[in-house]
């Protein structure tokens, strides 16, 4: 409650209200106080929660993560374990640098506790990112995802060596690999969710390290069935379920007006539908395969519900953004009491 009445109100009203601003604030606090290790230890007395699972062979401290776009380059990674997240998952990252769309391109609606972005994947590239991995002085304590996604400047044929590109230069320091082929900002990516650019892209992919594969919450069911064959048989590790959506539905009316924004839509609107995505993947694959779900996680009734739809872990970001550093806590702590639907790899 203290966040919500006193620390958001403030973050809300930086640069005039502008989000990508608070968000650029936060980091950089973040990022100094990954530099503190009293106050680190300090965050994590008061945050953590041991909730372990084991997922696709790796040991998660709890089953709650950051969602790729919070931290999309690594700035700040020591202080997301402290603020109670089980993983952190960075990216989206591409192998060429790109600064993304123009601003303004981040628009929260606090009514619906939600946010439109059509960021475009900016981020300084996969090798920045792995010089900045490399530097870090010690590992940062919780598995570390990364999400790997496609350069703009790439053409489509020629995405699987963009991907491979990225990998090669990030394989050495993630503990799985999520691959992006969802967002609806940039030009002909969610293409890449076909059966044949999806095949091609996890066989050249899909080997060392597990492989994930996050998807949209606006495919029909027949192509999310259709995914998921081409997931069990390269050998993906699991689904991400899901990325921002197209749609608009769910919002309240004092959003209304931001409604048109372009770009995809997360919060608490996407939140029914993300659990439908989850519960048909994991009906879909007779639990063969492990979800991660994401989409409209803004309190631990919301994560309870993912995970009796079959998700193995949840990640948030939207939540996180409206409710603060009490939500991963107050999350790992249902998750103590609610009982793991097996998947595969579990």
């Amino acid at each position: 409650m203290i966040f919500e009445r006193t620390v958001r109100p403030g973050l809300f009203r930086l640069g005039g209200g502008d989000a990508e601003a608070a968000h650029e604030f936060t980091l950089r606090r973040l990022a100094a106080l990954s530099r503190m290790p009293v106050a680190l230890a300090a965050a994590r007395a008061r945050y953590a929660v041991a909730a372990p699972r084991t997922v696709f062979g790796v040991r998660f401290p709890n089953p709650v993560g950051l969602a790729a776009g919070m931290d999309k380059d690594g700035a700040a990674l020591p202080a997301w374990p402290a603020l109670g997240f089980g993983f952190v998952e960075v990216g989206t990252v591409t192998a060429h640098p790109q600064p993304g769309n123009p601003r303004p391109r981040l628009f929260r609606l606090p009514a619906s506790e939600a946010v439109i972005n059509r960021m475009g994947f900016n981020n300084a590239g996969a090798q920045a990112l792995a010089d900045r991995l490399a530097a870090l002085p010690r590992p940062i304590g919780v598995p570390l995802g990364i999400s790997l996604g496609k350069s703009k400047v790439t053409a489509l044929d020629d995405a699987v060596a963009d991907y491979q590109a990225s990998y090669r230069a990030l394989r050495g320091h993630g503990d799985y690999f999520a691959v992006n082929v969802s967002s609806p900002n940039t030009p002909g990516l969610r293409a890449l969710q076909d059966r044949g650019h999806l095949d091609a892209l996890l066989t050249a992919l899909v080997g060392e390290k597990p492989v994930l594969v996050k998807i949209a919450p606006d495919l029909t069911e027949s192509a999310i069935a259709d995914l998921l064959e081409v997931c069990l048989a390269r050998g993906a590790a699991g689904v991400i379920a899901t990325n921002t959506t197209l749609g608009r539905d769910g919002l309240a009316p004092a959003d209304q007006g931001r409604s048109g924004e372009t770009g995809g839509l997360s919060g608490r609107p996407l939140a029914d539908r993300a659990r439908q995505v989850v519960a048909f993947v994991h009906a879909e694959t007779s639990g063969q395969l492990p979800i991660i779900g994401v989409g409209g996680i803004v309190d631990p009734d919301a994560a309870t519900r993912m995970f009796d739809a079959g998700a193995s872990l949840v990640q948030l970001y939207t939540g996180f953004i409206y409710r603060g550093p009490a939500l991963p806590r107050a999350v790992a702590r249902a998750a103590r009491a609610t009982p793991v639907r097996a998947a595969a790899g579990s």
